[in-house]
């Protein structure tokens, strides 16, 4: 349970070091366990591997299978990061205390955002040499464009699963629920992130590909606004 931490509405710097705090408490446990990054990037890796061997048709096909099984990958292993991650909190009723203590909500939401969006970069940075090698993505071409498409859609994509993934942390059957109730709502970024990265893959130059960054974009708005305004009401008993 993290330490309490003295809340001001209007200091700013108090807020920001609660969500440290919280961020900086699954950090900590990460480093000491390993149990999310680990088992997340190996069950993504071996969906990438998976899908190279049943799914790949050629050159044709090349860029859209690549596009899809490295998306698939990173919803994957969200699912399983949050179900980690949220576990935690479970046990020994750490996530009571983590609502009993003096934290702002919007603090609590963005703490654990941030450190879920740390775990997806890493579990990403071990998917994306693995799709480029299987499937024969020349990064040194498409390497920017790819950048650019990962830092708009893993925000929104995280943002959804930190709100949903508190809200099923208290049910039984939450890694049910948890993909029921996350895989449509990131139906519209998972999408815009696989045509995007189908077209860079089949060598679109990243200019043309405004109009998909600028969806992913507006949902990541969407989404984490969505969160911070509405976190506090779906965990709150």
């Amino acid at each position: 349970m993290p330490p309490p931490v003295a809340t001001n509405a209007g200091n700013v710097p108090s807020w920001i070091l609660q969500v440290s705090t919280i961020a900086g408490k699954d950090l900590r446990i990460e480093v000491r366990s390993g149990e999310v990054v680990v088992t997340s990037s190996f069950f993504a890796l071996l969906v990438v591997v998976v899908a190279s061997l049943s799914f790949h048709g050629g050159p044709v096909t090349r860029s859209s299978v690549a596009a899809g099984t490295l998306w698939l990958s990173v919803a994957f292993a969200t699912v399983l990061a949050l179900s980690r991650s949220w576990q935690r909190e479970r046990e020994e009723s750490a996530y009571i205390g983590l609502l009993a203590a003096p934290l702002a909500r919007s603090a609590l939401f963005v703490g654990k955002l941030l450190s879920l969006l740390l775990f997806l970069g890493i579990v990403e940075c071990a998917v994306v040499p693995l799709v480029a090698i299987l499937f024969a993505i020349d990064l040194t071409t498409s390497g920017l464009g790819l950048l650019a498409i990962i830092l708009c859609a893993t925000p929104g994509i995280g943002a959804v699963g930190t709100l949903f993934g508190a809200m099923t942390v208290r049910t039984r059957a939450r890694d049910l629920i948890l993909a029921i109730v996350l895989f449509p709502l990131l139906a519209p970024t998972l999408l815009a992130a696989v045509v995007a990265s189908r077209e860079l893959f089949g060598g679109a130059p990243l200019a043309e590909l405004g109009d998909y960054l600028s969806l992913m974009g507006l949902f990541d708005v969407v989404f984490l606004t969505g969160g911070i305004s509405m976190f506090g009401l779906l965990i709150d008993e």
